[in-house]
């Protein structure tokens, strides 16, 4: 029999029985006991099974226990569908995420629960098809998440919701029965239904008697507009709907039964599209536009208002795509599909027309669909963006996917906007106009208890608001814990009860995703906020008001950082490993947890964040791709420093943090050089810290300081400063004495700091802050007034940039706005280069040049130049400084190499120029590029520049 505290005993028992991962740690409940709300539930544990086998035991299992279930997808859900309070979460993405089969003829697809929707528009676009639906998040939302919640996303005027395009969803209810149920049936199938034998066929004579007993109330009570996503879709089961079980299931929540797999519908995706954006005076006058274009059915009519733009700009995002917005302070993005592009674009001028016809209005039509891509990246990036308000404010869901009859959204949106005025809340709305739903995230004074009455008021008042304009409380996310509570404002009494007798019926015993639509806990209650600030901080967070736990909270859980779409930086270690805990996000949500001290309790001496944290790669990828910028690398860097303070630190802290004084020790180069290539060498290795299969890089036998000051300068004119940093002065000179001899071929005096200088870049990364603002001190006293400072390493030049004000403050004087990369430097000057036409390179770019730095001028460079350039979108090289040195790594860091940069390595012929600016690119293409070496840009163009001038 269960005991009173069941989890010992369950997670034995899930361990012996299942194949697939049981968690029930502290670092595990940590991470899943958030979602993308503003709730927090710990679970009881964590299963990730391997098959659906595991998947039945499981429920079997947790129903001999008693313990509650909650199966989750991308943890994205909006409402807090994807946690509970002392249940077994149910991870279904990461080992069931397959598209099992693609049938081209039925345009239908198999696929698994835990299946992100982008493999399967991959899978399909071979056939010329795709799933209707797509959300924003399509890089890492799962197909069983879409159908828990029926999303919808920008197509849905064209292509319906998830609902709209299901074929047969097979399920696993918590009582052990399985079935597979799909779309309208005929009255003879309905009645054949009653009659299976067993838990199906009582199931079925349930439902079907539940629906004949209240037909009125199901025909009057359940508003009709196509973005009604909140409470349970009971008028699907009316006869004249066919009895359609599987849209009835849709959008319950995980509350009713387990999603075992799916048939999906699949639509032919248009050849060509263009691209329509109206520019209106603000969003109201968009909303009143709206329902005189929908007859000439675009794919889409998404609204997108100028604050959203603000965001970005606020960011420090501009995106170029901005240029092709028409004058306006809210757009519409209006997407029109065709057989030719000729046909897309007769459809988009037809749409143009009948937009111009409103006074106020400006247009634009798109055609090239890198240019579409680009403004649709725009409004895809509001998921994020508008969690940040243009002046920095936090802004939270809650309010955040409200739905009206489109002809009445003009009208609700100026309630609304009163409504928000009264309150005194602001946001940015943007969404789906097409459908009159609008996503809208507001700075609710969430994070002080005292106030929390002001956000329950609002909520009522709002939930009351969009009833009176005929609408729904969600209109794409679901309920949850935000909106459940508020769902009998929406419905009356007797449909409310119905809703309870329907999960019931699935779920007798309430195990499946419990306080959920039914009996649903407060909504404001269970908020992830409370914590506290471990002080003294070490380093400042200035966009957060000094506040690590302000910082932290900048993760909202959209999972930008689990995406499976490639593209950026983020998040390494999560590509190769797949654990949420060694996610952008998975480490804020254990971070957050140790600033509130109930979970993890032992504050900065967290065994629990420091394993997380001991993957991060410090890439910073994040303070760049996720929308929230969060910035793990600078948190890494405090918590080290704070875990390790007064306390023996790892080898790799000392051996590589220290490295910068070491390479300096008067000791022959030589002989460390044949000491580097001896046995002795596994002994330094081993005491290091540094993996045994690592090869230690070679000083030079010549520094670069040295060979600088001994040569004789050729005559120049503007001086120009450039930064010896520790890895081009000591380990490799090259790209610094090729920088020297093209600026002195440009026209240009080259001077050196007058001493050692240091950026501090490995105490700051292995967390010696201290050391780190040190070594900044001294180095700055070694730098001329007034001199262009040009750095060649991304990773120094970044630190220069970017930490250097934050570990001196103001005492870093003009230095940072001083310095410049290479590629910066000649892109401003504007100064005439070699043309390397004919040249063939591919590039890797270093990940704190993609964070902090940009890339623009480079590309600009190769534009000038003529290079033909493929930078490659492979993210980090694996390397990342002292972390892929570091004994216990060097498997993460291949791994990471190997994803797209060696493949492209060992591919690209003789011919084609490795391009590597960063000396960990380099150094990690030379040890595991099959005899390959990079090259840095100052030696391309100089030797470009010696054969152009002869």
């Amino acid at each position: 029999m269960p005991s009173s505290d069941p989890a010992p005993a369950l997670h034995e028992e899930l361990r012996r029985e299942l194949c697939g991962e049981v968690r029930f740690d502290t670092a595990e409940r940590a991470v899943y006991g958030y979602d993308a709300s503003n709730y927090r539930h710990p679970p009881l544990g964590v299963v990730k099974p391997a098959d659906t086998d595991d998947v039945r035991a499981a429920v079997r299992l947790c129903r001999e226990y008693g313990v509650p279930l909650v199966p989750r997808g991308a943890g994205t859900s909006i409402g807090g569908q994807a946690i509970g309070p002392g249940a077994v979460v149910l991870d279904f993405r990461r080992h069931l995420g397959k598209v099992l089969a693609v049938d081209p003829d039925a345009r239908t697809a198999r696929v698994e629960p835990g299946a992100v929707l982008d493999r399967l528009q991959a899978a399909a676009a071979p056939y010329g098809l795709r799933f209707g639906p797509d959300p924003s998040t399509h890089g890492r939302c799962t197909l069983g998440g879409m159908i828990g919640n029926d999303s919808c996303g920008s197509h849905s005027i064209a292509w319906g919701r998830t609902a709209d395009n299901l074929r047969a969803l097979d399920l696993l209810l918590a009582d052990g029965t399985e079935l597979t149920v799909t779309g309208p049936r005929s009255a003879a199938e309905r009645a054949a239904l009653r009659d299976r034998p067993g838990r199906e066929g009582e199931l079925h004579r349930a439902l079907q008697d539940l629906t004949a007993a209240h037909l009125p109330a199901l025909r009057q009570g359940m508003p009709a507009l196509p973005r009604r996503a909140s409470g349970y879709d009971l008028d699907a089961l009316l006869p004249e709907r066919g009895y359609d079980l599987a849209r009835a299931v849709t959008g319950t929540e995980g509350t009713c039964a387990v999603l075992l797999g799916a048939t999906v519908e699949l639509v032919e995706a248009p050849p060509a599209t263009a691209l329509v954006v109206a520019g209106y005076p603000d969003e109201t006058a968009a909303a009143d536009a709206v329902p005189a274009l929908l007859p000439l059915r675009p794919l889409t009519a998404e609204g997108m208002a100028a604050d959203l733009i603000a965001a970005l700009l606020a960011a420090g995002r501009r995106p170029p795509a901005l240029d092709r917005l028409p004058d306006g302070a809210c757009w519409l993005f209006l997407e029109t599909g065709g057989a030719t592009p000729a046909a897309a674009l007769a459809a988009a001028r037809e749409l143009a027309d009948a937009v111009r016809r409103e006074p106020r209005a400006t247009v634009t039509v798109v055609t090239d669909p890198g240019e579409q891509r680009r403004l649709w990246a725009v409004r895809e990036a509001g998921a994020g963006i508008v969690t940040r308000l243009p002046d920095g404010g936090e802004a939270w869901p809650g309010w955040e996917d409200s739905a009206v009859p489109v002809e009445r959204l003009g009208d609700y949106l100026r309630a609304l906007r009163a409504l928000l005025g009264r309150h005194r809340l602001r946001g940015i709305p943007y969404g789906h106009f097409g459908e009159g739903c609008i996503h809208l995230r507001l700075d609710f004074p969430l994070t002080d208890p005292q106030r929390l009455p002001e956000f329950r008021e609002f909520m009522e008042q709002a939930a009351d608001l969009v009833v009176a304009h005929g609408g729904s409380l969600s209109g794409e996310h679901g309920d949850g814990q935000a909106r459940g509570e508020l769902l009998t404002r929406m419905y009356p009494p007797e449909i409310i009860d119905l809703f309870g007798r329907f999960k019931r019926i699935w779920d007798p015993a309430g195990l499946l995703n419990p306080g959920t639509v039914v009996d649903p806990r407060p909504l404001d209650a269970d908020l992830r906020f409370p914590g506290r600030d471990l002080l003294p901080l070490a380093l400042p967070y200035e966009r957060d008001g000094g506040s690590l736990l302000t910082a932290v909270h900048r993760c909202v859980g959209v999972g930008r950082c689990v995406a499976t779409d490639g593209g950026g930086v983020m998040c390494p270690s999560y590509q190769v490993t797949g654990e949420e805990r060694h996610s952008t996000r998975g480490r804020a949500r254990l971070l957050g947890e140790m600033l509130r001290g109930e979970l993890v309790t032992d504050g900065w001496r967290s065994a629990e964040v420091r394993e997380a944290l001991d993957l991060c790669l410090g890439c910073k990828g994040c303070a760049s791709d996720c929308p929230t910028q969060v910035d793990m690398a600078t948190y890494r860097s405090e918590f080290l420093h704070q875990h390790y303070r007064r306390r023996l630190r790892p080898a790799g802290h000392y051996s590589m943090g220290w490295l910068p004084l070491t390479l300096r020790l008067p000791v022959p180069r030589r002989l460390l050089n044949r000491l580097f290539r001896s046995p002795a060498a596994a002994l330094l290795k081993r005491i290091g810290g540094i993996d045994p299969r690592r090869e230690l890089p070679p000083p030079a036998s010549e520094t670069f300081e040295r060979w600088f000051r001994r040569r004789t300068a050729a005559p120049g004119g503007r001086e120009v400063l450039l930064w010896p940093d520790t890895f081009t002065n000591h380990l490799d000179p090259a790209p610094a004495r090729a920088a020297v001899e093209l600026l002195e071929q440009l026209g240009y005096t080259v001077r050196l700091p007058e001493g050692p200088v240091c950026c501090g870049l490995t105490w700051h990364s292995t967390g010696q802050l201290g050391v780190a603002r040190l070594v900044l001190r001294r180095s700055l006293a070694a730098l001329p007034a007034g001199l262009p400072v040009l750095g060649l390493d991304p990773s120094c030049t970044a630190t220069l940039r970017e930490e250097l004000p934050r570990l001196l403050g103001p005492a870093a004087g003009d230095v940072p706005g001083r310095v410049h990369t290479l590629a910066e430097f000649l892109d401003r000057e504007g100064v005439e280069l070699p043309r390397l036409d004919g040249v063939r390179a591919i590039t890797q770019t270093h990940c704190h040049q993609h964070a902090v730095l940009g890339t623009a001028a480079d590309r600009r460079l190769d534009r000038r130049t003529g290079l033909d350039n493929r930078v490659l979108d492979s993210g980090c090289c694996g390397l990342a400084g002292n972390f892929g040195f570091e004994r216990g790594h060097y498997e993460v860091s291949v791994a990471l190499a190997e994803r797209v940069l060696l493949p492209a390595v060992r591919a690209a012929d003789e011919d084609t120029v490795l391009l590597a600016d960063g000396f960990s690119c380099r150094t990690q293409i030379g040890q595991l590029g099959d005899g390959r070496r990079a090259v840095h840009l100052a030696q391309l163009l100089r030797d470009a520049l010696r054969e152009q001038r002869g």
